[in-house]
């Protein structure tokens, strides 16, 4: 497995401090992000999940908790629309150039909004998708949010 995607290219570029970890890949998961925290041994609450969703029919990114699931409705609120629902598997490849289980919020194809659980942002340090699956960078969450020119915002159910 690289450990060098578009994703480590940006944070790397961008100075921040992260690490890069690895772990087995389970495609059959029910969950990719718990399966994720659990295989680096991490709280699931500090494995943050990026789904790609749509707010008022324009694309957004979303990174949370992999033991949360995203309000709908907070969402489109987040980004000052009406409503909210999650992007085709898909329509999230090809917007992302990343796979399902593998799409990490930094160095997507095309830059869209992204927005992070206000949560998360307590925390000293997170993982999030390298770009890749069974790649996991760990960050300072406020350098994440930063580097993705993201909002902070309730988002979790």
């Amino acid at each position: 497995m690289s450990k060098t995607t578009r994703a480590t290219q940006i944070l790397a570029k961008s100075g921040v401090a992260f690490t890069v970890h690895t772990y087995d890949y389970d495609p059959n998961a029910e969950r990719i992000g718990l399966q994720a925290a659990e295989a680096i041994g991490e709280a699931p609450h500090r494995v943050l999940k990026t789904l790609m969703a749509e707010v008022d029919g324009k694309p957004v990114c979303v990174v949370v908790p992999s033991d949360h699931e995203v309000s709908m409705k907070k969402l489109a609120a987040a980004f000052k629309g009406k409503s909210a629902s999650m992007m085709k598997p898909g329509d999230a490849e090809r917007l992302t150039g990343y796979h399902v289980g593998g799409i990490s919020p930094f160095g997507q194809k095309k830059l869209v909004p992204t927005a992070i659980e206000e949560a998360a942002l307590s925390e000293p340090l997170v993982y999030m998708n390298g770009g890749q699956r069974g790649l996991q960078v760990r960050l300072d969450p406020k350098d994440a949010l930063d580097v993705l020119k993201a909002v902070a915002a309730a988002l979790v159910a």
